[in-house]
């Protein structure tokens, strides 16, 4: 792009960043924490796909392992201090809420530093008992009418900060049905004070979020939105060409927006 990034506006918090510990992003918190600096961000925080706990043993391929969180929370305590003064390091993870699992996963993350959880629903069910991703696009009403209610549970617990992509779910059947399950999911989120995110990354990949049809019910009902780069690789952050396009949305619906989040798991 040949327009000057100084002439477009600037993102001051992200709470969505993920490590090489998920398998599927790039090595280096440093790099993430450097581009965030020189890119105007005053708030990084790191929200890896969290470890889950199975049955029998299973590992997921696609998120951290639970004996590699203790690296993940003192790696990014060590930078928190290294870098204070120059930006503020929050530890996140981004969470798939199964109910079957989820209090084996809050119990053990009782014992580490973590500061916030955000609610990243990539599938339905959960990954030891059969799921499938909400990307890819579907007719069921029973699967959406299944993401919502998995959505709307996570909200109750108190355990998540916002909801990220929380239209990633690829409903293509009858846009009534969509707008319907997708306004229960909104007004949970309002009633609850939960803020949900405007993912940088879907935007920039021309995924199939975020949606407006999503984003006209969140105006209708009076969420919260907040940013998320969803960074998978350092040059990911701040993303403002994405950031200058969401604001356009967000202006155009005038949608509520913030930058800031609860510290759900502070003790």
């Amino acid at each position: 792009m040949s327009e000057s990034i100084s002439h477009v506006p600037m993102l001051g918090a992200n709470y969505h960043t993920h490590t090489h510990r998920c398998k599927h992003a790039a090595e280096n918190e440093r790099n993430y924490i450097e581009n965030a600096i020189a890119g105007g961000v005053k708030i990084l925080g790191f929200a890896d796909h969290t470890p889950q706990f199975f049955d029998d043993g299973y590992y997921s391929n696609f998120r951290m392992y639970p004996e590699e969180l203790q690296n993940y929370t003192d790696t990014l305590l060590n930078l928190r201090e290294e870098y204070k003064g120059q930006i503020d390091i929050l530890i996140g993870l981004e969470v798939e809420y199964y109910p079957k699992f989820f209090g084996r996963l809050i119990d053990f993350l009782k014992d580490y530093p973590m500061d916030y959880l955000i609610l990243g629903q990539h599938f339905i069910n959960n990954e030891f008992d059969g799921y499938q991703h909400v990307i890819h696009p579907t007719e069921d009403v029973s699967f959406i009418a299944q993401y919502t209610e998995q959505v709307c549970e996570a909200f109750e617990t108190g355990y998540f900060a916002y909801a990220a992509h929380p239209d990633m779910c690829n409903f293509i059947a009858d846009p009534a049905v969509y707008r319907s399950y997708s306004r229960r999911i909104c007004e949970k989120a309002k009633e609850l004070d939960i803020p949900l995110e405007m993912n940088f990354l879907g935007y920039t990949e021309k995924r199939c979020y975020p949606r407006m049809d999503f984003w006209e019910i969140a105006a209708e009902v009076g969420n919260t939105v907040i940013f998320g780069c969803d960074a998978h690789q350092p040059d990911m952050i701040p993303n403002n060409y994405a950031f200058r396009d969401c604001l356009a949305i967000v202006e155009k619906l005038s949608l509520n927006r913030t930058e800031t989040i609860r510290m759900t798991m502070r003790k």
